[in-house]
């Protein structure tokens, strides 16, 4: 007998969108069926009608801080906000947590801290600074997802950005092994102090070009070395030529883009809550992101999840914290935006789910397909609310989607066939090679 159907008459399959009853067993995908079938006796059965049936969303890119910062955020507030959003899987960067994972103890400490603490599966990245080229394998070994590195400030003085040469060496010794490296892309050359606190003095401050030196750099150190490379939260529309030759090429390097980024213009920024680095950019340049995207330059949109407590929120864009919060309300953002657009379902899966599953190699993750983990999210893809910071999960309630109307609303989401509330299920994971 299975534990659990769920039928829905919009199921997002790697195929496409169809009518389909898909069977839990052990935690697991058993089957797929179609709508009207007579599916196998199940302890429980639940039929969606016409509400979504999604794969679990996969979030490679999440600060959530702890330990050390977890003022800021911590595993049980983020993973509560992730499965109340639809994600079901996310990947923790290795900043602002003190310490950062860079070496194996400090994986250690961020394993200790996650453990039990989770309501959906938490991965980790490695991070790549200077002087820590002798810790990049064994953090590999240990099962991390890749590396991430910097190419200009951090913002956190614990995790320098590599020079060059120090880039060229950790891009071969994480060649040697098979890696993949995630690169925060702005040229440090081109970047300046704000001449001012408003927003037009901070974009200034951060221009398009800093991104396509330093993307450009990336492409060049991947086809010397020949190292999986992957450009973070692209903001700057002008890289997408640059990246489409290096794929056309055959180098191993891909790109992701932001909620954010696809949802705001710099006309949008009011207030520090829409800082970021790199920044929110114009009208213009959303849509040319909107069309990586639809084109394939651009495999991912992840949300960079990236708080901090509302003090540091205050103040102007200058001095103000750069960082979006938006975990739980990423897929509703990229979904009312999408279909604007004339996207599909199908399409938000694919950018959402299935291709960063793919870029950080997690298997049983990313698709309803028989045999992955039974990650699912019932979404009513029509109806509309508006974003109250008080529902939101995370631990300090800062957004730029506040008072903004959004379609689409996560009804339910399951964890490997088991509602994922606020009880802390989730698994902690590692490359399925690592020991």
């Amino acid at each position: 007998m299975d534990d659990l159907v769920i039928r829905s008459r919009r199921a997002v399959l790697p195929d496409g969108e169809r009518p389909a009853a898909v069977s839990v067993r052990a935690g697991r995908i058993a089957a797929i069926s179609p709508y009207a079938a007579d599916p196998p006796a199940a302890r429980e059965s639940i039929d969606l009608d016409g509400v979504a049936l999604l794969p679990g969303l996969v979030d490679t890119h999440v600060h959530v801080n702890e330990p050390g910062r977890t003022e800021w955020e911590g595993f049980a507030t983020a993973t509560r906000a992730a499965a109340s959003g639809g994600v079901t899987t996310l990947v923790d960067m290795p900043l602002n947590s003190l310490p950062p994972t860079v070496d194996p103890a400090a994986l250690a400490a961020k394993r200790e801290a996650a453990e039990g603490a989770c309501a959906v599966d938490v991965g980790f990245w490695g991070g790549a600074v200077p002087g820590n080229l002798a810790s990049l394998r064994p953090l590999h070994d240990l099962g991390v997802f890749g590396f991430k590195c910097f190419t200009s400030d951090s913002g956190v003085p614990e995790f320098p950005p590599l020079a060059v040469g120090e880039m060229r060496a950790a891009f071969r010794e994480i060649a040697s092994f098979g890696g993949l490296v995630i690169v925060h892309a702005e040229d440090p050359g081109s970047l300046t102090a704000p001449s001012g606190g408003g927003y037009a003095e901070f974009l200034a401050s951060r221009p398009a070009s800093a991104e396509r030196l330093a993307v450009e750099r990336v492409v060049g150190l991947a086809e010397e070395t020949g190292v999986r490379a992957h450009i973070l939260h692209l903001s700057a529309a002008d890289c997408l030529d640059v990246l489409a030759k290096a794929q056309a090429d055959g180098l191993p390097v891909t790109a992701e883009t932001c909620p954010h980024y696809l949802t705001f213009c710099g006309e949008d920024a009011r207030s520090p809550a829409h800082k970021c680095c790199p920044p929110i950019r114009d009208a213009a340049n959303r849509e040319l992101l909107w069309q990586g995207l639809a084109s394939g330059v651009v495999s991912c949109v992840v949300t960079d999840h990236s708080p901090c407590t509302p003090e540091l929120k205050r103040g102007d864009f200058a001095t103000a914290w750069g960082g979006i919060s938006s975990l739980q309300l990423g897929l509703p953002a990229v979904w009312t935006e999408a279909r604007a657009r004339g996207h599909g379902l199908h399409d938000v899966i694919r950018w959402m789910s299935e291709g960063p599953a793919a870029l950080a190699r997690i298997p049983g993750k990313g698709g309803i397909s028989v045999g992955n983990d039974a990650d699912l999210v019932a979404f009513d893809a029509a109806a509309t609310f508006t974003v109250d910071p008080a529902a939101l999960h995370h631990r300090h309630p800062v957004t730029p989607y506040e008072g903004r109307t959004l379609t689409g609303i996560v009804q339910s989401t399951w964890l490997r066939g088991v509602p994922a509330t606020d009880a802390p299920a989730g698994r902690l994971l590692s490359r399925p090679e690592a020991p």
